[in-house]
């Protein structure tokens, strides 16, 4: 598994959907996942530390998670199928090792909530994780991108061209923009 961290959360310019980027801690490594609206907005909102007047459904979330005496450990996105991500939110219940199926939205809203790790498994970034320096993302003017990274990209392309990613290296969380 490798450590990731929530590098930002986005809309596509072309459609508006969200996608949150999540970064490999010790490289230049991204893992876009698409995410409903509610999510992005749970997740920018605790990013940017805005609170709310009535707990959000990530916040009753966390705070049953602590009524019934359970921690959260981790989040880990462990896999992609079919074009849909996976993801477990990995507990402490009574010195117990439980981990519970859920949607990676879902799961990072609470985890930037309780401030734990957040892994993707190896084979997931193999699938879908993109890097600046491949020039997978943007490449040069007049340049194609292979057919290996056209295949590896596969339903993420399109998307990823709607993407200002110019500003990645900031390492700033921002919330989703308007167009």
């Amino acid at each position: 598994m490798v450590e990731m961290t929530v590098d930002s959360v986005r809309v596509s310019v072309m459609n508006y959907q969200r996608v949150v980027i999540l970064k490999e801690k010790d490289s230049d490594r991204y893992l876009p996942i698409w995410i409903g609206p509610a999510e992005a907005d749970a997740i920018a909102i605790r990013l940017q530390e805005v609170s709310v007047a009535r707990p959000l459904t990530h916040d009753l979330l966390q705070s049953v998670i602590g009524t019934l005496g359970a921690t959260v450990d981790s989040i880990v996105v462990n896999d992609l199928h079919n074009d849909t991500f996976y993801a477990r939110i990995v507990l402490n219940a009574d010195g117990r090792h439980v981990e519970i199926d859920s949607r990676p939205s879902d799961a990072l809203a609470l985890a930037v909530r309780v401030n734990v790790p957040i892994y993707a498994e190896e084979s997931v970034l193999d699938k879908a994780g993109i890097t600046l320096e491949q020039g997978i993302v943007k490449p040069q003017e007049g340049e194609k991108l292979s057919e290996e990274d056209l295949k590896r990209l596969g339903p993420f392309r399109d998307f990823i061209d709607t993407l200002d990613l110019s500003d990645l290296e900031k390492g700033k969380a921002e919330g989703p923009q308007e167009a």
